[in-house]
């Protein structure tokens, strides 16, 4: 029987942590502020989705937006993140450095995969954002991590499809290789087959309108009007349609 390809469903709430697990997640990422493209969440959210779902978890450990090159005392918050992941029962972290110059920076990554043990550890998209990604590889592979998120360096795996299928051949079984970003029913398939990728990263967000039933449109909390009365979550269906996508 051909190997079950892996599903993880990277989610920001309770509500869509749980959805992602209904709906045949294997693997949750954890994450906060989405719109940033994730964030280290909260050590209240990291305990309660870990207490309401039985399968894998890993937390993103990024202190910020922005950039991936950190100051001293950034990597001092990355540590100490790790280690509440670590306290509340997390099963893995997912993180990514970089050097000024666009490469990984292999000195600090393998400190904080060493401070990581015994959980695993994926070098996020910070990966894609590298100067040379087969170099980014072999510099990855140096640090210890066991996993790379990627997307073949572009916005979206579809797109990436021939550097990922590189990226995997090339790994082989030194470390794994996850592909994301874009990644939705219509495209899993194409993606698994033509890269050879064992395990695929999602986001399936929906949108829904706030069940608020005040609205004050005057005022907006961030710079993005209008989203205090949106809500984005995963739905156990979505999850569920790309399971049996991916398994056919």
């Amino acid at each position: 029987m051909p190997e079950q390809i892996l599903i993880e469903v990277c989610v920001d709430s309770l509500e869509s942590a749980i959805a992602a697990e209904r709906g045949g997640a294997d693997r949750i990422e954890l994450c906060g502020s989405l719109l940033e493209g994730g964030i280290t969440p909260s050590a209240g959210l990291i305990e309660v989705v870990r207490a309401q779902i039985s399968i894998p978890l890993h937390v993103m450990i990024r202190p910020r937006g922005g950039d991936f090159c950190y100051s001293g005392g950034e990597i001092d918050v990355i540590r100490r993140d790790i280690g509440c992941a670590k306290t509340l029962g997390a099963n893995g972290v997912v993180l990514g450095i970089l050097e000024l110059s666009g490469r990984v920076d292999v000195e600090r990554t393998r400190e904080l995969v060493n401070f990581a043990q015994p959980l695993v550890v994926t070098f996020h998209r910070a990966f894609d954002m590298t100067a040379d990604l087969l170099a980014a590889l072999e510099d990855v592979c140096a640090t210890g991590a066991h996993r790379i998120l990627t997307s073949g360096g572009e916005q979206a795996s579809i797109e990436g499809i021939k550097t990922i299928a590189s990226l995997v051949k090339t790994a082989g079984e030194r470390i794994g290789i996850i592909a994301g970003s874009g990644i939705n029913t219509a495209s899993a398939s194409k993606i698994v087959e033509r890269t050879g990728v064992r395990e695929i990263h999602v986001g399936l967000r929906s949108t829904e309108s706030s069940p608020m039933r005040y609205r004050n449109s005057r005022v907006s909390m961030g710079k993005l009007p209008g989203r205090e009365y949106v809500r984005s979550l995963v739905k156990e269906q979505d999850v569920r349609a790309l399971r049996s996508a991916v398994s056919a």
